[in-house]
């Protein structure tokens, strides 16, 4: 088949990218490397099976020529980051909310079957319901989280109104090979391996005891898949993406610190505004919907990702 991947050459992006390629699919990534990174993909810019478009969501007529031939979007092209949208929100609208938008116009327009697109966890805002379900969202604390619950409505409607088989994959702080540990706005597992490789003491906001469903990226790239089969009546909703696992900032950093054999006293700081205190997913809607099943823990994906880390780094 051939394949869409937009912000293909980010950190979720290319590795989805890379697992196409592995099982025989043809690949085109269309990315204005923003956030991409050149180096995430250039190992495939030689390879037949791929091929790139450097161009930029918010453009429909971009959007409609990456999309013509193809039979599946995985849609991974966003901003991140819910300190930067607080800064940034109107960007987060454009890129987030306008740029899915053409997306999946694009598609409609050019008869593609499937659209597999990325949310977060962040549409869970104010809910103190754990573990987080499809259906109990509170209200939504950020500009970030915003758009993300409208992509959500319009994968809906697209799926409702014009029959555009559109999955959403809710995201829990993805982490692993490739996610960028130098961006002043980095997640907070390559922002701590960074600090400590240096020596550094990171800050922790807050008291350190707000939990994360930390989920690998290979979780992230099998639900990827498979949704990209998904049978037709799990189209049109969002489903949580995740291990189902919860652990605090503080057993991440010391579990960091372990794994680096560095002894270092974290330094905290003041709460973020518009961070989630605690985030644990029930992920049975989508193991019920497309046979979605996390194979690797926190534990085991932590390793190797110090591992790649540490190689890239030193």
């Amino acid at each position: 088949m051939l394949y869409l991947v937009s912000g293909g050459a980010g950190f979720i992006g290319s590795n989805i990218c890379d697992a196409l390629i592995e099982r025989g699919d043809t690949v085109v990534c269309l990315d204005n490397f923003t956030t991409g990174k050149r180096e995430n993909i250039q190992h495939l810019l030689s390879n037949p099976q791929f091929k790139l478009i450097e161009g930029d969501i918010r453009d429909l007529d971009t959007c409609l020529q990456a999309c013509e031939g193809v039979q599946a979007v995985s849609h991974q092209a966003a901003w991140g980051s819910v300190p930067r949208s607080i800064e940034m929100p109107l960007e987060y609208e454009e890129v987030n909310i306008r740029g899915t938008l053409n997306m999946m116009e694009a598609a409609r327009r050019q008869g593609v079957q499937r659209f597999v697109y990325a949310s977060s966890s962040s549409v869970y805002g104010d809910s103190p319901t754990l573990p987080k379900k499809e259906g109990q969202e509170g209200q939504v604390l950020s500009p970030y989280a915003l758009t993300k619950k409208v992509d959500e409505e319009y994968g809906r409607l697209y799926h409702n109104l014009y029959g555009l088989h559109t999955v959403g994959l809710r995201y829990f702080n993805v982490f692993g090979r490739r996610q960028d540990p130098d961006s002043y706005y980095a997640a907070v597992i390559p922002r701590f391996v960074k600090a400590l490789l240096s020596k550094q003491a990171p800050t922790i906001h807050g008291d350190g005891e707000q939990s994360r469903d930390f989920t690998y990226i290979d979780n992230v790239i099998q639900a990827n898949l498979k949704a990209m089969q998904a049978p037709e009546a799990a189209c049109g909703s969002a489903y949580n993406i995740a291990y189902g696992g919860q652990v605090t900032v503080n057993e991440l950093y010391f579990t960091l610190c372990r794994l680096l054999h560095i002894e270092l006293p974290p330094e905290y700081g003041s709460d973020r505004p518009g961070d989630i205190r605690h985030s644990n997913a029930d992920v049975s809607a989508a193991q019920y919907a497309f046979g979605y099943e996390p194979k690797s823990s926190f534990e085991c994906g932590i390793e190797r990702a110090v591992s790649w880390y540490k190689e890239l780094l030193s």
